[in-house]
């Protein structure tokens, strides 16, 4: 799918009943979407995946930056009433700069739940899984600056490549790096964490593969994601501006047909598009959409 850039500063001419669009370089972002249909379910939602440059972790913040604006741009196109940014390295080097851009359009962004984490950690110990971009981004670290050092929480920061294949591969538990996942998860209890943060979008979907080693083990540890706050903010910004769906729509726009013809897949209030899609990558979309 081509993608360009536009000059678009505005988005005024949006209406309620106009989609609200998600972007991510991968199907990561597919977690965030599942929360914003849990709080948000009579909304229509449009998401972007730039599966021709994923990752994004292994890029540097120019490329990232370059990347998240293109898709922004797109989505802004589109007649999105709002976007949400829903992937930690893209937020980490994009979001300012696509708020800058788009002034009057909200833009949401991810940031991994270190707050919550350090407010109910007893241990004063947390981890962090995500992404080299994220983990070393401002977002993250200005998070760990203002909130958990003057609290006196030390954070541990953690990146395994291997874990977004395992999910798009159906999490197989008798991978290596299924091993290593729960290896990892003994070696933070062992230090002292009690609060473990996934923060890249990819991660929720293994949330209770953890949650089940958790428990058989007897760990004192919650396993948290920034995705159903992600959504209640998305309401909340839907809600000041008018733009909130509180009902199910009887009829269509034609501005709804038009984006839902053109999706490369459409899963019920869900318009699906790549800038690479293929077979493989449908059944993978598939797949992460019908895990309750």
């Amino acid at each position: 799918m081509s993608m360009k850039t536009t000059l678009i500063t505005t988005n005024t001419d949006v209406v309620a009943n106009a989609p609200i669009g998600l972007f991510d370089s991968g199907v990561g972002g597919l977690s965030v979407f599942r929360h914003l249909q849990q709080v948000l379910p009579h909304e229509g939602y449009l998401y972007y995946a730039d599966t021709l440059n994923v990752p994004y972790g292994n890029r540097d913040n120019n490329e990232i930056s370059a990347l998240t604006l293109n898709a922004v741009d797109w989505l802004i196109e589109q007649k999105c009433k709002l976007v949400v940014i829903a992937c930690n390295s893209a937020s980490a080097h994009g979001l300012e700069l696509a708020r800058n851009k788009y002034p009057n359009t909200p833009i949401v962004g991810l940031v991994p739940a270190l707050k919550p984490a350090v407010q109910f950690s007893k241990t004063k110990k947390v981890a962090v899984l995500a992404t080299g971009a994220t983990l070393n981004g401002d977002l993250l670290n200005n998070v760990i600056d203002d909130v958990a050092s003057p609290n006196q929480v030390m954070v541990v920061k953690w990146f395994e490549p291997n874990l977004v294949p395992w999910v798009e591969a159906g999490m197989p538990q008798t991978s290596d790096t299924a091993k290593l996942l729960k290896k990892q998860l003994h070696q933070f209890y062992n230090q002292g964490v009690d609060q473990l943060v996934l923060g890249c979008t990819h991660y929720p979907f293994f949330r209770d593969f953890l949650m089940a080693e958790v428990n058989k083990h007897h760990m004192d540890m919650d396993v948290i994601d920034s995705g159903r706050a992600i959504a209640n903010r998305v309401k909340d910004l839907l809600l000041k501006q008018n733009l909130l769906i509180e009902m199910k729509q009887t009829d269509e726009t034609t501005c709804q047909q038009m984006w839902q013809k053109k999706a490369q897949l459409h899963v019920g209030s869900l318009s699906f598009y790549a800038s690479l899609y293929d077979d493989n990558l449908k059944q993978v979309v598939t797949r992460l959409l019908s895990q309750t």
